[in-house]
């Protein structure tokens, strides 16, 4: 297959040679028109290239200069055949070249020159033109391509007018030499360079680059001359060299994204000559976000960003067991631009939430929830396990879908998370579920869970009575809730003893629940469904403790930095207790528990067992003023 390939391209080679360069133009243009059309997938890729770059410039404008790309690369193509095969004076005559005082006033100072090429225009034409117009040797880091015919006719031809050729694989210490003696080298900068590059940014937009020339530049202390070649009408071209580049830094990062600007500048110029089919600012697999890349990132004040989209959970719960996971995936990137899709009922938990910029309610059915978000995103993480998430990012054309296998939606995620776990491994807390899957895209999630408590300012006015919450029901089930009439004898026993003022929170369904509470403890403002979450949260965050059940709600006061008491019976605080130090469990280890079931079959001898006494205790030495120590939280562990 490799000789049919290089009998082809000969052929090729051998009709260009006969033709007239303007009429090779033509043909190439004619190609041009065919690949417009016969290649979807390079015009969505060139398509998406000129939207990040120019995101200002009209639609119409923008189809316009697709267009004219696809017509003006395949001529180019075909004009670097042509000059394989012309003399130096034929590739002198259609050529004109602007800013060569900049090349010879290095060449003069005996400073090796690195040549800072890009893929615009025929850049084969300074493989052929530039080592004759030099006393000093020229050179090109080269890699090998993959069919071995071709690549020594290229190397033939590249070589015949004088070009010196390193390969990339062989190293960089012959080219850095000949950089010493005052030589040029070209290098090729404006490619994706995949894990082993600096990310900084190329169009206002995070980009991996090579950072070889400038790794070169400050080794050899050789000057860093930005070079384009432009078409200049059909067969003809126009070479414009640029300053050279002054370094800022001696930081080879900071320096490649001063190379990255000085091509931006040449692509702008004469957008149209650039190779927009490469997928320049290719997104990562699967680490998109940069915290382990080795060469680090370079920032900007004008970054564009980087949108993410987070599919929430749909319990409050869950959505705040999710915060550490979020808040490591903000810190992955500087350009994070962090959307969360919650249900209506959670987004204003959401929009509590500093490191996130946009919440997105659900409202309607699944195509309603599908053109919110339809093309606005680069990737999506989906938190939740079921079908139903999995189709939403699928359906609304997310490039980069990742999350957990299960529930028959493998094939609408194209990013699947399946972590290898010891059948014998201790159960790890839910946090964990969710900061493992940030981990999987390339979040650092040390430490992450160290302040996930919000600071709460210190109470103001120590001689007033304590204000405590309690929330009493469970929307599980009744194998969660304590029982009433003890949470009431507890209310009675610190309002004799402290004085506190009671706010019984829950949903509309806990009211009889909350009733028959207060009628029992004689005291305390009813506040069950009463309450919208945005108002919740501010009612919690006036409770100096939060007396609680294994509910949502607990998880939300943990994540607002209220101290809580909490009771346990069906279920495990290592798996779902609250996150932080400000709290305490009480529970009773009975051998049927943790059973996780929403009702008892048998006695309730996990919650009959916890007495009124260990809960009053417990409150009270989270209140304000308190000497009593606060207990490490057991689900904390990382």
């Amino acid at each position: 297959m490799d000789r049919l390939v290089y009998l082809l391209y000969s052929a090729i080679l051998a009709v260009f040679r006969i033709l007239p360069a303007t009429v090779c133009a033509r043909i190439g243009q004619c190609i041009g028109v065919l690949a417009y059309v016969g290649l979807p997938k390079y015009r969505r890729i060139a398509a998406r290239n000129l939207r990040i770059a120019f995101p200002d410039m009209p639609k119409a404008e923008r189809r316009s200069l697709l267009r004219r790309h696809f017509l003006t690369l395949a001529e180019n193509l075909a004009g670097s055949l042509k000059v394989a095969t012309l003399p130096h004076e034929k590739l002198m005559a259609c050529t004109t070249i602007e800013g060569m005082e900049h090349a010879q006033e290095q060449v003069a100072q005996g400073r090796g020159c690195i040549w800072v090429i890009c893929h615009l225009g025929n850049w084969e034409l300074l493989s052929q033109l530039w080592p004759p117009l030099f006393k000093t040797s020229q050179s090109t880091i080269y890699q090998r391509l993959s069919n071995p015919h071709i690549d020594a006719a290229v190397r033939e031809s590249r070589a015949r007018l004088g070009l010196t050729l390193f390969e990339r694989k062989e190293g960089f210490q012959g080219a850095i030499q000949l950089l010493r003696q005052g030589g040029g080298v070209g290098v090729l900068v404006d490619q994706h360079a995949g894990d082993a590059g600096v990310w900084c940014p190329f169009f206002r937009r995070l980009a991996s680059t090579t950072s070889l020339p400038a790794m070169m530049a400050l080794r050899s202390g050789a000057a860093l001359l930005p070079i384009g070649v432009f078409s200049n009408g059909p067969g003809k071209w126009r070479i414009v060299v640029r300053k050279a580049i002054v370094p800022e830094s001696r930081d080879p990062a900071q320096l490649t994204a001063q190379i990255n600007l000085n091509v931006q500048a040449l692509i702008e110029s004469q957008p149209a000559d650039w190779f927009w089919v490469h997928n320049r600012w290719k997104t990562p697999r699967p680490k998109f976000l940069l915290s382990d890349y080795k060469r680090g990132v370079v920032s900007a004040p004008d970054l564009q960003p980087f949108p993410i989209l987070i599919r929430s959970s749909n319990w409050l719960g869950d959505a705040v067991m999710s915060l550490p996971a979020l808040q490591a995936v903000r810190r992955g990137r500087p350009d994070a631009r962090i959307s969360v899709l919650t249900p209506a009922k959670l987004a204003d938990f959401w929009r509590t939430v500093p490191e996130v910029d946009q919440v997105i309610p659900i409202q309607g059915g699944l195509w309603s929830t599908v053109r919110s978000i339809r093309d606005q995103f680069e990737v999506a993480l989906v938190f939740p396990n079921s079908f139903r998430t999995g189709l939403e990012v699928f359906l609304a054309r997310i490039p980069r879908r990742v999350g957990y296998p299960g529930h028959s939606r493998r094939a609408l995620l194209n990013q699947v998370f399946e972590p290898k776990t010891k059948k014998t491994a201790a159960p790890r807390h839910q946090v964990h579920h969710y900061l493992a899957l940030a981990e999987f895209v390339g979040a650092d999630t040390k430490g992450a869970l160290e302040s996930i408590a919000r600071e709460r300012p210190a109470p103001t006015g120590s001689n007033r009575p304590p204000v405590l919450g309690l929330c009493p029901g469970a929307e599980y089930g009744p194998a969660k809730r304590w029982l009433p009439e003890r949470y009431a004898d507890v209310m009675h026993i610190l309002h004799g003893k402290t004085g506190a003022q009671w706010k019984v929170f829950g949903v509309a369904k806990d009211l009889p629940i909350a009733e028959q509470i207060l009628a029992i403890a004689g005291t305390g403002t009813n506040l069950v469904g009463k309450t919208n979450l945005r108002e919740l949260i501010v009612e919690l965050q006036s409770c100096d403790v939060l007396l609680t059940n294994d509910t949502g709600t607990m998880h939300l006061a943990a994540a607002l930095g209220v101290p809580l008491v909490a009771v346990f019976g069906s279920t495990e605080p290592a798996l779902t207790g609250p996150l932080g130090t400000r709290h305490r469990i009480v529970r009773q280890h009975v051998d049927c528990s943790p059973c996780f079931l929403r009702e008892c079959p048998i006695d309730f001898r996990c919650m009959t067992s916890i007495t009124i006494q260990e809960v009053v205790t417990a409150v009270e030495s989270l209140l304000p003023g308190s000497t009593a120590g606060v207990e490490q939280n057991p689900a904390q562990t990382v």
